[in-house]
């Protein structure tokens, strides 16, 4: 077994959300389960002194991209960075630090992905640094993308 360590930021704070209550349109309904007192850069040079690899750092909504600097930081090429990135961004986030860029939203628009920004991405960072979150949900029998894409 391998554990690849997370750090959610939501409001540039380390927190560990419920997943069904997160929407780009409601912030009043977000239920979470814990809150660090910790910044994301203390969580990065743990993770960095334990050796933990594989792990990333994933923006949720606007307000994290100063926690998202930080933490790698603390562990360049180290993490993968995920949230609001795309194909003019992404380059910046890998001279942060960051060792993978993740895309869901930018890539996977109204259940189809739009090859072209994905080809358009690959020709910026390449394939090898690039991770396509393939998140999905259960809506009775049917599958779709998480409700903040």
């Amino acid at each position: 077994m391998r554990f690849r360590p997370c750090i959610d930021l939501h409001d540039g704070v380390v927190k560990q959300i419920v997943g069904a209550t997160l929407s780009d349109t409601e912030s009043h309904g977000l239920e979470t389960n814990f809150q660090a007192e910790k910044p994301a850069g203390w969580f990065a040079d743990l993770y960095r002194r334990d050796n933990l690899t594989g792990g990333h750092v994933i923006q949720l909504g606007m307000g994290n991209t100063a926690a998202a600097r930080s933490a790698l930081s603390q562990w360049p090429g180290g993490m993968q960075v995920g949230g609001g990135i795309n194909a003019d961004s992404a380059e910046q986030w890998l001279n942060a630090g960051a060792s993978h860029i993740i895309v869901t939203s930018w890539v996977f628009h109204d259940g189809r992905i739009h090859m072209e920004r994905l080809k358009q991405l690959t020709r910026k960072i390449g394939k090898a640094r690039l991770v396509l979150d393939l998140s999905c949900r259960k809506h009775g029998e049917n599958f779709s993308s998480m409700p903040w894409m």
